[in-house]
């Protein structure tokens, strides 16, 4: 091990590490069973998208003939795809196992999983009839040859290797064996619920009903044997930019996304009981060479389809569903802007509704007084009232500025498709700035006071997504504060003419001053320590993998600033190191809602210094996106805040400890009652909502 390797925890290796936590609750049994198989899902699409992300990424190192340790921070570029494809099969074997043992437990609430060795002669009629009127128009059959080109396999399909075993007086072109793929429909429901007998209830996989139906598939071959496995192919998700200068910049952006579909391939997944000359043909025939991760797997890939497994309405067997609160001071008034503009309020989603900012929109869409509307748009729902009012607002006159990042990764194609709608209405589109991803979250308007205009606004760290903001927690700050939306302002007027790069007094923006000014609030906290006074730093985000600002808090550490990490997935700092981080402890909590949030408490000799922000610790978000980091000045905010962040930090449920020892254990309860800290920050916000 190299000092690089001593010091910090590489960050591939580290996200693995996150999603073995999400296949933790997987295996937990107190969470409810549908829950748990949900969760096998969300293993599983994490992994997708790692294979085409950040697996790629190395694997482009290695295939351009560089070893990469400059750039995976003292590792091999081979080396690490190793490391990594070892650790991946260890947890596909974990999550088999996993998937097995909550398909006993679904056996004693009377829920069956069966397969086509399992069909009864009533479900027999049910099948035949599904597969005869939705499924045999959708199936694309290709017989393999060694006269044809084998079929570009595309990376969101899923797909059965067909093997025929041929009667000897049946060969066809004299082959005994002959090969077909079947592409499993895309748009069918993965799983089929088959008639209820009795007080049992039955459910087959699609791919199980094609396996059913394989017979009247290939009913014109005389074969004496017939099988299909599962595979797959993931592929590279980077998107290659066209440089035709004549194309906009919506037409670029799309033309990529079609094509990624058919980047490279960096992982290959097969059912580990195919038969070794089939699996030979496909390596072969697919060209899949040395960098390639090939993962033998269970019968079924394609496993993020869990996240949609059938509740069958047992409402026992999910988590409870909180109905979101209303947020104290905006709750009951006519005006959201009325109501800010006597006081900040902060919204905590999904404790509270988050229908606040849908009403903020589109009471500004609404009112006379309001002249212009400024927001940026990184991500949004599939069907968005966002951009309803925001095309309203349009509609009704506004002078309307839309930042959407059509790079936002994976939802390119949604994004695309609710720019063009804008631009259509009259919506003044931004596309940001070349080279920089626009990853703030932020909103302003004007509104007109007479002979002034004020501006009304709301910053958050999450996106403005009306589906992802009922599993996600993320702060949203609404204000009136006249300092703040200036700056604000700012970042839009950066936004259009990008070669000002303007100076900001209270927000920490990126790519030009977050870094800096985050280095000056520990540079402060070291110097409150060695002066006897309080000092501290409490921080809670996502991601933490940039190593100069993991170096800036082992310098804290070592001056003795006591430091609180909550970081829910990638953690390259490696905490309890003699000498170097001895005062810093870091918890992870993957629990019912994803933790989204990205807050900095610094101790400030007692008073503390507060900031909610979209930037994570990552050189990506310092350096390379456009970023807002908000100061929270309200005293009452400012105390929920270190309120919920208290509470986070207390959990000895669902937090695991971060260490040397990289094992994800649950944090040790030590005779303590049980703190579960998102059922406690309902409680918390039920309690405050009593009390005003």
């Amino acid at each position: 091990m190299n000092e690089l390797q001593e010091r910090y925890i590489n960050r591939e290796i580290s996200w693995l590490q996150f999603n073995e936590r999400v296949l933790q609750e997987a295996a937990d049994t107190t969470v409810p069973l549908i829950e748990r198989i949900r969760f096998l899902g969300i293993f599983s699409n994490n992994l997708d998208e790692f294979f085409k992300v950040r697996y790629a990424f190395v694997k482009r190192i290695v295939d351009a003939g560089k070893g990469g340790r400059s750039a995976l921070k003292g590792i091999a570029a081979q080396d690490l795809l190793e490391q990594i494809t070892e650790i991946v099969i260890e947890h596909q074997s974990e999550s088999l196992n996993i998937l097995k043992e909550i398909y006993k437990e679904l056996e004693k609430e009377n829920i069956f999983v069966i397969d086509e060795t399992q069909v009864s002669q009533r479900q027999h009629e049910f099948i035949a009839d599904y597969f005869q009127n939705k499924v045999s128009p959708a199936l694309g059959v290709i017989m393999l040859s060694d006269k044809t080109s084998f079929p570009k396999m595309q990376d969101a399909a899923a797909y059965l290797m067909v093997r025929m075993e041929m009667r000897e007086d049946e060969k066809i072109l004299d082959e005994k064996v002959n090969f077909a793929l079947i592409e499993i429909p895309r748009y069918l429901d993965r799983f089929i619920i088959l008639p209820q007998e009795g007080n049992k209830q039955f459910v087959i996989l699609l791919d199980d009903l094609i396996r059913y139906s394989l017979g009247t598939i290939f009913s014109l071959f005389k074969y004496e044997s017939i099988e299909a496995h599962m595979i797959k192919i993931t592929r590279d998700a980077g998107l290659d930019m066209d440089s035709d200068l004549s194309k906009s910049f919506i037409a670029k952006i799309s033309k990529s996304v079609k094509e990624r579909s058919s980047g490279e391939p960096v992982r290959f997944v097969y059912d580990k009981s195919i038969q070794q000359d089939t699996l030979n043909y496909l390596l072969e025939k697919m060209e899949v060479d040395a960098t390639d991760s090939v993962i033998p797997g269970g019968r079924y890939h394609y496993r993020r389809d869990y996240m949609k497994f059938p509740s069958f309405g047992r409402q026992d067997l999910l988590y409870d569903k909180i109905k979101p609160l209303p947020v104290p001071g905006l709750h009951g008034s006519d005006s959201i802007l009325d109501a800010i503009d006597e006081k900040d309020a902060l919204l905590y989603a999904p404790y509270h509704d988050f229908t606040y900012v849908i009403r903020f929109l589109r009471e500004a869409a609404l009112d006379p007084r309001v002249e212009k509307i400024k927001i940026t748009i990184y991500r949004l729902a599939e069907i968005s009232h966002i951009a309803g009012s925001l095309i309203n607002a349009a509609k009704n006159g506004k002078e309307v500025t839309v930042q959407i990042e059509l790079q936002a990764r994976f939802d390119e194609e949604a994004n695309i498709r609710y720019a063009e709608q804008m631009q259509q209405e009259g919506v003044h589109l931004i596309f940001g700035v070349t080279g920089l991803k626009v990853h703030s979250k932020a909103c302003v308007i004007e509104r007109n006071h007479g002979k002034k205009s004020k501006r009304y606004g709301f910053i958050s760290t999450g996106n403005f997504n009306e589906s992802t903001a009922k599993i996600y927690t993320d702060y949203t700050l609404f204000t009136a504060n006249q300092k703040i939306l200036k700056e604000v302002n700012k970042v839009f007027d950066f936004l259009e003419v990008n070669y000002k790069i303007k100076k900001y007094n209270h927000l920490m923006v990126s790519p030009h001053y977050t870094r800096n000014v985050l280095y000056n609030l520990i540079e402060d906290e070291i110097e409150n320590h060695r002066n006897g006074l309080p000092s501290g730093i409490k921080i809670k985000l996502n991601n933490l993998s940039d190593y100069p600002m993991i170096d800036k808090l082992y310098e804290a550490s070592q001056a003795g600033v006591p430091i609180k990490l909550i970081a829910r997935g990638i953690c390259c700092l490696i905490p309890g190191i003699v000498g170097v981080s001895e005062n810093i402890e870091v918890i992870s909590i993957v629990d019912k809602f994803l933790e989204h949030p990205r807050v900095f408490i610094f101790e400030n000799q007692g008073d503390p210094k507060i900031y909610i922000s979209s930037a994570d610790f990552m050189t990506r978000n310092l350096d390379r996106r456009v970023e807002i980091g908000c100061p929270i000045y309200d005293p009452e905010i400012k105390q929920e805040i270190m309120d919920t962040f208290d509470i986070s930090w207390r959990d000895n449920v669902k937090a695991r400890v971060i260490s040397e020892k990289q094992d994800n254990a649950y944090r040790k309860r030590n005779g303590e009652n049980p703190i579960r800290s998102q059922f406690e920050m309902y409680s918390y916000y039920q309690q405050k909502l009593a009390s005003n």
